[in-house]
């Protein structure tokens, strides 16, 4: 039986790649939202300074005015045929209240 041989050591390992953040989808002269999400292939992002809020479904981005609504979250009303509604400092404010921006 032939002795055991010494082991080579380690090479060092290389430095981890930093992650890369995701890409934002809106327009970048929007800057940065002050809350967005995503649910069930829908992704939201309001910009209050621009009193703007948009919404990306199946591919196609609109953009709505939210006038003085500080939207802060969203849910979808499955009883009432998958509409959205957000919440802003007063409550509930369904989709269909906010003006669509051309």
């Amino acid at each position: 039986m032939d002795p055991m041989k010494p082991m080579t050591p380690m090479k060092p390992m290389e430095p981890m790649k930093p992650m890369s953040g995701s890409q934002p989808w809106w327009p970048e002269d929007l800057g940065q939202p002050s809350t967005s999400g995503s649910q069930n292939e829908m992704r939201y992002a309001f910009f209050p300074e621009k009193r703007r809020l948009l919404i990306q479904q199946a591919g196609k981005l609109t953009t709505y005015d939210s006038g003085d609504r500080r939207i802060s979250g969203v849910s979808q009303q499955a009883s009432q045929g998958q509409s959205l509604v957000f919440t802003d400092q007063n409550g509930s404010v369904p989709l269909d209240d906010l003006a669509k921006v051309h």
